[in-house]
């Protein structure tokens, strides 16, 4: 009995290590721009790589009452702005979001952001499993992109 427990215990963790490889997510430069006061809105950006591929299905932050993924992209020579409802992380292959291009909408916010203070932001990601992780990011909040 005592082995099986064992070997049970030792497999339960095999397959958790495995689950955590499978949901690995290195975020780099995470910041969201700062606001002025009555400003209801705003943008965070950040450089998100997926050791194994995953997709990334929504996004949350308690400085507001809704987070959602957009899209910017020039189309017949107008810049237009899409809410997406995920986006595929591909293994290995970081995903920029900026401005002007991918970001998170920071709507109705409930407080205004100061340069220097920390946003915490939710990744909701889905990996390959289709298990369903949270990430907790902290953005930078700062008037203009890191360099």
């Amino acid at each position: 009995m005592k082995v099986i427990s064992v070997a049970l215990v030792v497999a339960l963790l095999g397959l958790a290590a495995c689950a955590e490889r499978q949901a690995q997510l290195e975020v780099e430069s995470a910041w969201a721009r700062a606001t002025v006061r009555g400003q209801k809105t705003s943008a965070a950006y950040m450089h998100l790589k997926s050791a194994q591929g995953a997709t990334l299905v929504g996004a949350e932050s308690p400085v507001a009452r809704i987070v959602e993924l957009h899209e910017m992209r020039m189309d017949d020579n107008v810049m237009r702005m899409r809410a997406v409802p995920k986006l595929d992380l591909p293994a290995g292959k970081t995903i920029e979001f900026k401005p002007g291009g991918f970001h998170f909408m920071l709507i109705d916010l409930k407080q205004p952001l100061g340069k220097g203070d920390s946003v915490p932001i939710t990744l909701k990601i889905e990996g390959k499993d289709n298990t369903l992780r949270q990430l907790e990011v902290k953005a930078e909040v700062r008037d203009q992109p890191p360099r």
